[in-house]
C-alpha cells in the first residue's frame, strides 16, 4: 500500500519559545504570512498525502481553531476585492482531510505517534515533525515511493560533522549509499558518544512508517522522564525487516528554536517574489 496519511505531532509546549507560546502554539508562529503548520501540510499534500492527522493537546485549542471555517472573514475579503487572499484562507483544511488525535501528557515522540493509531488505521503513513521545514516535497515523495517498493519503513537523513552526532539519532548503514541517496539501515543509536557513533548520518524529522510500528511502540519501555522514544520502535523494525534511509540535498530549516525560526523567516522572505527585493534592499541599508 502507498502512504496517503501523514501524522504531525503538535502537542508539545514549545518551551523554547516562551512566553510567546503560552498563548500561541509554536506550530502557528508565522513564516511570513503562513503558519509553520500550514507549510508542513502543503509539503505533505505535494507528496500525494490526502489525510493529515494532527496530534495536539486539549491545552492548545488554537490549533483546531485554525482549521475552522471563517465565512465572515472570507466574505469581507471578497467584498473588498481581495479574492486571492480569500481563496488562500478558504482552502485551509480543504485541500487535505484533517483529523485530530490527542496527547495530553508529554510522553515522547513515540507516544505521540502512537496516539494517532486509530486515525491512521492499518496502512503506511508519514510522520512530519513541525519544527522542520523542507524546501519542497521531493524528499517525502521519494520516501513514500521507497516504502511502497520495499514494504519497509524509511527515514530522512542528513550528514553532519562527526563532532555533532551526539545530539541526534544516528543510523548504522548496512551498505553504501546508492546514486539516489538511498541506504539500508541495520540499526540506529540515539545520541551516541562521538567515539561510538556508527556513522555521520543523522535522522531528520521525516519518516514513512509501516503500520506495525504501532505494535513496536507499545513494546517500548519508557525511558528518562517516562518518555517513549520513537527511535526504540524503529530499531525493532530495522532488526526484523527492510528499513532504509534517504539522504537528499534539500533545503531544510530547523525552526524549533528562535534562531532557527528567524533564519527560516529571513531566507524565505528573501526568496519571496513580492517582498524579497524590498527586504533585501532594507537589509543592505542596515549593513
Amino acid at each position: 500500500m502507498r502512504a496517503r496519511t501523514a501524522v504531525i505531532p503538535a502537542a508539545g509546549m514549545g518551551t523554547r519559545f516562551l512566553p510567546a507560546t503560552k498563548a500561541v502554539p509554536k506550530e502557528l508562529l508565522p513564516i511570513l504570512d503562513q503558519p509553520a503548520l500550514q507549510l508542513i501540510i502543503d509539503e505533505a499534500a505535494g507528496a500525494g498525502i490526502d489525510h493529515v492527522v494532527v496530534v495536539t493537546s486539549h491545552a492548545k485549542p488554537a490549533i483546531e481553531a485554525y482549521f475552522e471555517p471563517a465565512p465572515e472573514v472570507i466574505a469581507k475579503l471578497r467584498s473588498t476585492g481581495r479574492d486571492a487572499l480569500a481563496d488562500s484562507l478558504d482552502r485551509v483544511g480543504r485541500d487535505v482531510r484533517i483529523s485530530f488525535a490527542y496527547q495530553d501528557e508529554a510522553r515522547g515522540l513515540g507516544h505521540a505517534v502512537g496516539c494517532a493509531r486509530e486515525a491512521v488505521g492499518d496502512e503506511p503513513f508519514a510522520v512530519l515533525l513541525p519544527d522542520e521545514l523542507m524546501g519542497d516535497s521531493s524528499l517525502l515523495a521519494q520516501m513514500i515511493d521507497i516504502c511502497e517498493r520495499t514494504s519497509g519503513s524509511v527515514v530522512g537523513l542528513k550528514r553532519v560533522p562527526r563532532d555533532d552526532v551526539s545530539a541526534y539519532g544516528v543510523i548504522d548503514p548496512s551498505g553504501p549509499i546508492d546514486s539516489e541517496g538511498v541506504v539500508g539501515v541495520r540499526t540506529m543509536v540515539e545520541k551516541p558518544k562521538v567515539s561510538d557513533a556508527p556513522s555521520d548520518l543523522i535522522i531528520i524529522g521525516r519518516y514513512v512508517l509501516t503500520p506495525d510500528v504501532f505494535d513496536r511502540i507499545e513494546q517500548v519501555q519508557p525511558g528518562a522522564g517516562g518518555e517513549i522514544q520513537l527511535t526504540d520502535a524503529l530499531r525493532m523494525q530495522a532488526a526484523s525487516g527492510p528499513f532504509h534511509g534517504v539522504l537528499r540535498d534539500i533545503r531544510r530549516y530547523d525552526t524549533g528554536n528562535p534562531l532557527g525560526w528567524l533564519t527560516a523567516v529571513v531566507e524565505l522572505a528573501l526568496d519571496d517574489p513580492k517582498i524579497g527585493p524590498a527586504f533585501r534592499d532594507w537589509l543592505q541599508e542596515r549593513r
